[in-house]
Order: structure tokens, then C-alpha cells, then sequence
């Protein structure tokens, strides 16, 4: 397998699920500014849409989409148990999971990054943003993670995402859930792992 990814993107959720799932794979860095590859291969020639993160699997079939991506490696590895069954209610759970990060706290993030986003409407994103993070700061109480107190791949997504909250200089200190959880999935392993490998700690 080969995992595209850009350091800190998104897709620093299905590098930690690879670390998680033990899965052998190489990591290629896709900057989203350039383009370029090391090689100096373009990545629009990988992807056409040229973000991050995509997986090549073994045969060249390409996947894209975070959740996805991270359903996928789960699957390979039932073992590890990082997904529940699919067909079950708590697969559904995940993967609403799974899609309320990436609509409503990825998407919700994406205007704060771009530069001629208006202020006054940034400031409209950041109330939605910390109203659904309060929210989520309340599902995770008396929880270890988001599906209980078993990690699954919906976690490093949140992880992720929460990440881009100091980079923006936002304030979520206040959410002690939150935090709590985001304490516990800092020193997992794979965590650390996948973070050293991009460059985001030492």
C-alpha cells in the first residue's frame, strides 16, 4: 500500500489507522501547495483532485476519501478490531460518526484556512464550529473515545481535525471532554508514530 498524505492535513487519520492496523505501506508526501512529489511527479497525474489523503493499494486500484480509506485498512485487519462488523448498528454509529466530522468540523474548519474568507463571515464559521465541538465535548463524556471506551478509526479523524484548532489559534481548551480525549489519543503509539513521520513532533 502507499498512502499520499500532506503533513498535518486530513489525511493524518488514515496515517495513524495504517500505524494502528500494523500494516506495511509507504508514505509519500502530496504538498497541497505544490503539487509535486518528490521525484517531481504531479500529483494531479494521482489525483485530479489533487488532495490528500489517497491510498494505492497493491494492484493500483486508487481510493480516495478519508473515511473511506480508513474503513477500508479496518476491514483488512478484523483482528485489531478498529471497525465494528459491517451490517451492525454500531458500523452505522461509526460511520455517522465518521460523516459528522468530516461535514460538519472538517468543512466547518476549511474557510478559517483560506485566506479571503471575509472576517465577518469567519466569525460566523467559528460559532457554528464551537457549537459543534461543545456538542461533541458532551458525547464524550464518561467515554475513553467516540464509540465508547474501544478506539476505532473515527477517532484519529477527530484527533485530526482538533488538531487544526491551534494552528488557527482557537480556544477549545474549555471543552475538558475534548481534551481529555485528545490527551489519551496523543500517546498512542501510532500516534506518535505517524506524527514523527510527518514532521508535526520531534
Amino acid at each position: 500500500m502507499k498512502l499520499y498524505y500532506s503533513p498535518g492535513a486530513c489525511s493524518l487519520s488514515p496515517h495513524i489507522t495504517l500505524h494502528e492496523a500494523g500494516i506495511n505501506f509507504e508514505a509519500v508526501a502530496a504538498p497541497t501547495k505544490t503539487h509535486l512529489l518528490a521525484d517531481g511527479t504531479d500529483y494531479y497525474g494521482i489525483n485530479p483532485l489533487g488532495y490528500v489523503p489517497l491510498l494505492e493499494l497493491d494492484d493500483g486500484t486508487r481510493l480516495t476519501e478519508g473515511p473511506a480509506i480508513v474503513q477500508y485498512i479496518a476491514d483488512q485487519v478484523p483482528s485489531k478490531q478498529l471497525a465494528p462488523a459491517n451490517g451492525t448498528v454500531a458500523r452505522a454509529q461509526m460511520q455517522s460518526w465518521l460523516n459528522f466530522i468530516s461535514t460538519e468540523l472538517h468543512k466547518g474548519f476549511s474557510p478559517l484556512f483560506n485566506p479571503a474568507t471575509p472576517a465577518d463571515y469567519k466569525t460566523i464559521v467559528i460559532e457554528k464550529l464551537m457549537s459543534r465541538l461543545k456538542w461533541v465535548d458532551e458525547q464524550l463524556a464518561s467515554k475513553q473515545y467516540l464509540m465508547g471506551d474501544a478506539f476505532s478509526v473515527a477517532d484519529p479523524y477527530l484527533f485530526t481535525v482538533t488538531n487544526w484548532a491551534a494552528v488557527l489559534k482557537l480556544d477549545i481548551s474549555g471543552f475538558a471532554n475534548l481534551a481529555a480525549f485528545r490527551a489519551r489519543m496523543s500517546v498512542r503509539p501510532a500516534v506518535q508514530a505517524a506524527m514523527k513521520a510527518e514532521g508535526l513532533i520531534k
